[in-house]
């Protein structure tokens, strides 16, 4: 120890020759000081045979260390400062807790879903048993045609069981029994390192760890240029916190993959052009060149004062409709978008009968009056220039009542985040509103979960609607998707990405010609 960087009551001790602890007093001592002063790993969370704590929502930070009568590490200020601090505070502070937990640490993620120490993990498990069929053939990450004509149609085999064996590669139910997961084995293996990703991303979501990929960043500053080549440039233009894990960015990509995409199409600096094979077409520029005029206005001196007011544009609608799990994301995700645009008013518009899935704090709904028939729910305090509005209706009824007419090219854009457009289960419900969304002339945006879930959708749109409609961004894999995997609670080898495919359309428009008089 250089005595430069080492104060006089220090060097004494060291001249009076103290002998140095043996490396299993510091290791106890350091243990001892852990369990004193709960000094854990910031992505620690506890679990085992004591009660479970509360899951946190994402993009929060951990719960206050005073709430539970634990004090945090004093910080050492210098070399000597540090053993009389630490002797007052191990005065104040309590013992170890009376019971033991385990922990879940980025090495320990993995665990079959019915062993799992989150008990929200095992009931999800048990809905699998319930729910799932074992199938004979797995579906690949990137199927090339119908899921369903993967599977066995032998009439003589047996009907299909109930998943209850898991995989103990990848820890999820997916076979009837071990004789069938051995039999499929092969074809399982293209999935099954992909499932285990899935598992250990649930369980991280889970640990109780300290996410600081969820500290998103404020208005952008006029002197720095978004880049949105892809997701690591992007992040770092917008001065997110460093993310140097996979599965940190497959964390925060999940969430802002939804305002993310929509701002890829409409800011001005999009990855998405005419030129090369960057998708766009020339319909395509000239509608989202008009919605680009009104999302990033001209500076004109706006302040805070009253010399500095100014007239302001309209809001520009983005009409989410079918909304289901976008409309329940925090607030903060969707804020990002605005920081996108900040000389423009936003007005984001939920519309669907699942758009107020899993925000149960809010309920009951808003009563239907004159003044508010649909219901909608109205949150106007949102950074200022941007606002959140949720009807639990279908579009094509509010249409009917020109409810939002009259739908302006410059202000207007629809956004269907996987709306399962040829799905068989959910097509029906898009017949009425499909023709409606043509007749407005307005830019739609639309998601898919996979190649073939997203050319499914464009089947059936091409089958209702052939030759009214233009493409304005060809079909193809979004730059800002999900880089994490979901799986399919109904199927688990039906493995899927939010947002994976991007496509965009409008109701074709005709331009009247003069003819000579030749």
């Amino acid at each position: 120890m250089a005595g430069g960087y080492t104060c006089a009551q220090c060097l004494q001790v060291i001249r009076q020759g103290v002998r140095a602890p043996s490396a299993s007093a510091r290791l106890q001592s350091l243990a001892h000081s852990r369990r004193r002063f709960a000094v854990t790993p910031a992505w620690t969370r506890s679990f085992g045979s004591g009660p479970e704590r509360p899951n946190r929502p994402l993009g929060t930070a951990l719960p206050e260390q005073g709430k539970t009568n634990v004090k945090p590490a004093p910080k050492v200020t210098s070399c000597c400062s540090g053993p009389s601090v630490a002797n007052r505070a191990a005065s104040t502070s309590p013992g170890p807790s009376a019971d033991t937990r385990a922990y879940l640490n980025p090495d320990n993620l993995y665990h079959s879903f019915s062993n799992s120490p989150s008990s929200a993990i095992r009931k999800r498990a048990d809905f699998i048993k319930q729910n799932a069929f074992s199938t004979n053939r797995p579906v690949s990450l990137n199927p090339p045609h119908d899921p369903e004509a993967r599977k066995s149609t032998d009439a003589s085999s047996l009907p299909p069981a109930h998943s209850h064996f898991e995989c103990p590669d990848c820890g999820v139910p997916i076979y009837c029994s071990e004789g069938h997961w051995m039999d499929d084995f092969e074809s399982h293996l293209e999935v099954c390192e992909t499932i285990r990703q899935i598992n250990e991303d649930d369980h991280d979501l889970h640990s109780g760890r300290y996410f600081h990929e969820f500290n998103y960043p404020g208005v952008q500053d006029d002197n720095f240029v978004i880049n949105m080549t892809n997701w690591d440039t992007y992040l770092y233009t917008r001065e997110f916190d460093a993310i140097n894990s996979d599965r940190s960015m497959r964390q925060v990509t999940r969430m802002l993959t939804f305002p993310q995409t929509i701002a890829s199409v409409l800011h001005e600096l999009s990855p998405y052009n005419v030129r090369g094979k960057n998708r766009m077409t020339a319909e395509g520029l000239k509608s989202f060149s008009a919605l680009r005029y009104s999302l990033h206005p001209p500076r004109t001196g706006e302040d805070v004062d009253v010399k500095g007011l100014r007239l302001k544009a309209p809001p520009v609608r983005i009409f989410l409709l079918g909304a289901r799990a976008e409309s329940s994301l925090p607030r903060e995700v969707w804020l990002q978008l605005q920081y996108m645009f900040p000389r423009s008013l936003l007005h984001l518009i939920f519309i669907g009968p699942e758009s107020m899935a899993n925000r149960d704090g809010e309920y009951p709904l808003p009563e239907r009056t004159p003044e508010n028939p649909f219901g909608g729910i109205v949150e106007d305090r949102l950074g200022g220039q941007m606002k959140i509005t949720t009807y639990v209706d279908y579009f094509h009824t509010m249409y009917k009542a020109n409810y939002f007419q009259p739908f302006d090219p410059y202000l207007d854009v629809f956004m269907l985040f996987h709306p399962g457009l040829g799905h068989p289960a959910s097509s029906h419900e898009w017949e009425e509103t499909l023709p409606q969304l043509l007749e407005t002339k307005v830019p739609i945006l639309c998601t898919g979960y996979t190649q073939w879930d997203m050319e499914r959708d464009i089947n059936w749109v091409k089958e209702k609607c052939a030759g009214e409609f233009d493409v304005l961004l060809e079909p193809g894999e979004n730059i800002f998707r999900s880089l994490r995997w979901d799986l399919n609670d109904l199927d688990p080898h039906d493995v899927s990405c939010g947002n994976w495919g991007l496509w965009a359309f409008r109701g074709k428009r005709y331009e009247a010609t003069f003819k000579s008089e030749d």
